[in-house]
C-alpha cells in the first residue's frame, strides 16, 4: 500500500534539496524534478548537456542517477519507502524517473549513515595521502555497488594501474589540445570568488592536475598537453585506490542504474572518512572506453574511473537553489538521449 506524507510540498522540497547535492561532470547538475500528485517525476535538463565531452549523454544520466540515489535516500530518512520506475515513457527519454511515496517502514541504521554523509562528500581533485584503504572497506565498497545491480572493480596490481593510466593520459592530453572540449571546460570552470552556483571554483583545483597517477582535469590551463604518462612511480604512492564502477550492459537504464551505484559507493566511504576523485575521460573517447574494456574480467561496460582514499583537504563546491531546479509542470522538449 503506497502513502503520502503529510505537508507532501514541503517533503517534496526536502529530498529534492537532498538530491541536488549529487555530483555531476563539470558540476553541471543536470537535473530538473516535477511534483505531479505527490510523485516526483526526474528529467535530464538537456539544457546542461556537454556535447564534446559527453556526446550521447551517458555521463549526464550517470550525474542524474547519483541524485536520484539521493532522493531515495531522503525518502528512507523521512520514513518511506521510495517506489522507482525508472525511464517510465519510451517515447519521453528525457524523462529519467518517475518516484511513488511507498509504505512507511522506519530507516535502517545503514540507510541513516549514508544520509548523514550525504552533506559531507566532496569530490576530491588532487593526490591522496598514502594510507592504503583496508580489505574490509575495500569489500563493502565493491558490496554497495552491488547492491545497486553494479560491479566495483578495483585495480590493484601496478602494471594494470599503469596501463589504464596510460589510456586516461591519452584521452586527457586528447582534450587538452581540443578546441571544442577545452571550451567546454573553461565554460565550467568559475573565475575566483564567483557567484555562479554551478561549474568548478578555482578554489577547489589548487593542485597540479597531473600530481597523481591518473591525470585529471586541466580546469587551471597549467599544463597542455598532459605531462604525465602514467610512468612515474612517485606518483602511484599518492594516486589512492583505483576502481572501476561496471554495468552488465551499456543502456540508458544502466546509466541510470550506475549514478545510483556511484553515489551508494561515495556516500559509504564518505561515512568512513574516505574521497574520491573522478577520471571519465577515456570514457568520453569511444575507441579508448572499448580499452578500457578489456581491462575488466568480467568484461562488463565501464561507466566511471575513480580513485579513493584519504585526504584532509576539501572543497564545497555550490549547487543551484531548489527552486531553480523544480518545475511545476514538465519542462519543455527537446532532443531526446542518443541510444
Amino acid at each position: 500500500m503506497s502513502a503520502q506524507p503529510d505537508g507532501s510540498d514541503h517533503a517534496i522540497h526536502y529530498v529534492v534539496r537532498a538530491a541536488i547535492t549529487a555530483p555531476s561532470l563539470h558540476n553541471s547538475q543536470p537535473w530538473l524534478f516535477v511534483g505531479r500528485g505527490g510523485d516526483i517525476l526526474l528529467y535530464a535538463d538537456l539544457t546542461r548537456r556537454l556535447p564534446s565531452t559527453d556526446p550521447n549523454g551517458r555521463e549526464l544520466v550517470v550525474s542524474c542517477g547519483a541524485a536520484l540515489f539521493n532522493l531515495r535516500l531522503a525518502m528512507r530518512h523521512l520514513g518511506f519507502r521510495p517506489v522507482v520506475h525508472p525511464l517510465p515513457t519510451p517515447r519521453l527519454p528525457r524523462l529519467l524517473a518517475q518516484v511513488s511515496w511507498g509504505a512507511y517502514a522506519r530507516p535502517t541504521a545503514g540507510e541513516e549513515l549514508l544520509y548523514r554523509a550525504m552533506r559531507e562528500r566532496r569530490t576530491h581533485r588532487g593526490p591522496f595521502q598514502s594510507t592504503p584503504l583496508p580489505a574490509p572497506l575495500i569489500e563493502a565498497l565493491r558490496l554497495q555497488a552491488l547492491a545497486e545491480g553494479a560491479e566495483l572493480h578495483t585495480v590493484v596490481d601496478p602494471a594494470q594501474q599503469h596501463r589504464l593510466a596510460a589510456v586516461v593520459h591519452r584521452a586527457e592530453s586528447f582534450q587538452r589540445s581540443d578546441p571544442d572540449c577545452t571550451a567546454e571546460l573553461m565554460g565550467w570552470t568559475q573565475p575566483h570568488r564567483s557567484c555562479r552556483y554551478d561549474g568548478v571554483p578555482s578554489e577547489a583545483t589548487p593542485f597540479h592536475p597531473d600530481s597523481a597517477l591518473l591525470a585529471g582535469r586541466d580546469f587551471t590551463g597549467w599544463s597542455r598537453p598532459s605531462r604525465g604518462d602514467g610512468s612515474a612511480g612517485p606518483l602511484l604512492t599518492r594516486t589512492g585506490l583505483v576502481a572501476l564502477l561496471n554495468t552488465p550492459r551499456d543502456t540508458p537504464q544502466d546509466w541510470l542504474r550506475a549514478g545510483q551505484a556511484l553515489q551508494r559507493v561515495l556516500l559509504y566511504a564518505t561515512s568512513h572518512t574516505i574521497s574520491a576523485g573522478f577520471h571519465t575521460q577515456p570514457l568520453e573517447i569511444p575507441s579508448l572506453r572499448a580499452d578500457i574494456r578489456t581491462m575488466i574480467p568480467s568484461r562488463q561496460s565501464p561507466q566511471m574511473i575513480l580513485r579513493l582514499g584519504h585526504t584532509n583537504w576539501t572543497w564545497r563546491t555550490p549547487r543551484r537553489p531548489v527552486e531553480d531546479v523544480m518545475l511545476a509542470d514538465v519542462p519543455p522538449r527537446a532532443c531526446p538521449l542518443d541510444v
